[in-house]
């Protein structure tokens, strides 16, 4: 496949390449747009972080990539950060299938295949002065081979980096122009062979993340452009104190918040997907916020009592390992003024992560990228049906399954997400259904008029007890064990359906006793928690009933969790003792 990113100059032999990571909407590796690319930009003041991802397929010594920065970067402006700090903000910030019950429930450079450089190094890096180009700085980060141009003219960039090995396409001077007449430095990565890592014989790149300063908030995409043969996806994720949007174009929100039939679970993804399509061709040009969401980024955990660590989200998805540092992989150490644990706790309760969503072809090419702060907005949270404006930014991509019975509550649902790491268990790629037939009431926004499933549609399975699955990631131990037991209820709640919201949480118990086995290896044994529930659903109180363990980290932890869940309404206040045990893999 060609390679068509939006960032990058990436100079490549004629081998398979693909620009950042993709993005998935659906579960079991379906890959919904190919030619995604991602980015994550940290932003305050005049300090930008910005942090791309390479999933380049081919010879180490081929790879080489060219991003005009405003400054000249130093070393310590450089890092690399594990891949999966990228799947997981994509899953926290992707759309989500939710299951509601009927009964007595709450709430409603890339210049791709650029031919062959065959070239095993960057060349002698000597710089003609007729050609105004000069290296401003160079070094080595990981397995990349770095060095900082400037340029006084588009064609001597041009024909230095044809000079050294970088076969790069006719036309590449004049999107070069822009950038050059701007005074833009030219960041310039090629990988070192040697230092290279493979994983099932492939190359596999660390992401890599940068920092600088500079007043105007922007992003340079037209060079991903020149040997783009179709349509290309960008994936914009802003942490930063206020909500954004773009200056330069047409900004919509995509349409949520509304009911869907249960067939939509296991075709979620071509459901969402085909959504958005129409979301574009009803706002050509447009970029759609897909998520705006004050306090979405996860801190550091031990600071934490709230949700998923800190994080609040509605509903949240399991908790995974990699919350912990996620925060310092993607930068916020780099930010002004933020030295600690606590100064990236304040700043991830006081941020909100913003994904925008754009799409375009080589025949609609679009300006680069220029960011503007957007009022907050909230909208498909249960207590909005409409979005609109906002004290605090609340705004996602939820869709809602209603099945009969009440098991689900705010607690559960399905979770779709590009991540490798949690996937939903959807594994139908194409829509088997109109997407007219998968919505239950008309959705003008886009033109849509439901209407009723046909009788022949084929039988679909549906699992609606399906859980999240969590796969470990190579720095993370295997999943250990927190199983539980029969709870004692004593109130108007089902045991069963009290049962069955606490397993969809078990995730976050499984985090709490993670973070101390991994200090205590051989921590087990039983614990048992109360809650009191009131008759709307909320946990008044919870404490800590009896234990085993000895161990209070583990103990306070689950008690602050069961705090944040939800239950259905009832006709009374609810207590639950609820029995938990915990021990490591294999026991």
């Amino acid at each position: 496949m060609m390679l068509r990113t939006l960032l990058l100059l990436l100079v490549c032999a004629p081998f398979s390449a693909e620009a950042f990571c993709g993005f998935y909407v659906s579960g079991a590796g379906a890959k919904l747009f190919n030619d995604a690319s991602m980015v994550v930009l940290l932003r305050d003041g005049t300090r930008t972080v910005l942090s791309m991802q390479n999933n380049y397929r081919g010879p180490a010594e081929d790879f080489a990539l060219v991003v005009p920065v405003p400054v000249v970067l130093q070393k310590d402006n450089v890092k690399t950060l594990p891949r999966e700090a990228f799947t997981r903000l994509d899953e926290l910030t992707s759309p989500r299938l939710v299951e509601m019950t009927t009964e007595q429930c709450l709430g409603l450079g890339g210049i791709g295949r650029g031919g062959g450089g065959h070239g095993s190094g960057m060349g002698s890096l000597g710089v003609p002065r007729d050609l105004g180009v000069k290296v401003e700085a160079k070094f080595n980060v990981e397995e990349y081979e770095i060095v900082i141009l400037s340029a006084e003219f588009s064609l001597g960039l041009e024909i230095w980096l044809k000079e050294n090995k970088y076969k790069i396409p006719d036309g590449a001077a004049a999107l070069l122009k822009p950038y050059v007449q701007a005074g833009s430095k030219f960041f310039v990565a090629k990988v070192d062979a040697k230092k290279a890592k493979h994983q099932d014989g492939a190359l596999v790149l660390s992401p890599l993340r940068f920092s600088y300063d500079t007043e105007t908030f922007s992003l340079p995409v037209r060079l991903g452009l020149l040997n783009s043969g179709g349509q290309q996806e960008l994936i914009v994720h802003i942490i930063a104190k206020d909500r954004y949007e773009l200056a330069n174009a047409k900004n919509v929100l995509v349409p949520t918040n509304f009911d869907v039939r249960t067939r939509t679970q296991p075709q979620f993804g071509a459901f969402y997907a085909d959504l958005l399509d129409r979301t574009f061709k009803k706002n050509p040009g447009a970029a759609v916020t897909e998520f705006a969401w004050e306090g979405a980024l996860p801190p550091p955990t031990e600071l934490q009592q709230d949700g998923i660590y800190g994080v609040t989200c509605d509903p949240c998805p399991p908790p995974h390992p990699v919350d912990n540092p996620l925060a310092k992989y993607l930068g916020v150490l780099s930010l002004p003024k933020i030295k600690t644990d606590h100064g990236i706790a304040a700043f991830a309760r006081g941020s909100t992560v913003t994904r925008l969503h754009l799409r375009y072809t080589k025949d609609s090419p679009p300006d680069d990228l220029v960011f503007r702060i957007a009022p907050p907005i909230a909208g498909g949270i249960p207590e909005m049906k409409e979005p609109g404006p906002a004290k605090a930014n609340r705004f996602q991509g939820r869709y809602v399954m209603w099945v009969q019975g009440c098991g689900g509550g705010l607690g559960g649902g399905f979770f779709s997400s590009g991540s490798p790491l949690s996937r939903p268990q959807a594994d139908v790629t194409k829509l088997v259904d109109p997407i007219e037939e998968l919505i239950i009431a008309d959705l003008p926004a886009l033109d849509l008029k439901a209407r009723p499933l046909r009788k022949d549609a084929p039988p679909l399975k549906v699992n609606l007890d399906a859980q999240p699955v969590t796969q470990p990631v190579p720095f993370v131990r295997p999943v250990s064990m927190v199983q539980d037991l029969a709870p004692t209820v004593t109130g108007p709640l089902d045991k069963d359906l009290v049962r069955r919201i606490v397993k969809r949480n078990l995730g976050q118990l499984r985090f709490c006793y993670e973070l101390e086995l991994n200090r205590t290896p051989g921590l087990m044994g039983k614990l048992t928690v109360e809650l009191i529930i009131t008759p709307e659903g909320t946990v008044a109180a919870t404490k800590l009933g009896s234990s085993n363990l000895g161990n209070p980290n583990v103990e306070n932890c689950f008690v602050a969790r069961a705090k944040t869940w939800s239950f259905p309404k009832s006709s009374g206040t609810v207590t639950v003792l609820y029995p938990f045990v915990v021990k490591p893999p294999g026991q």
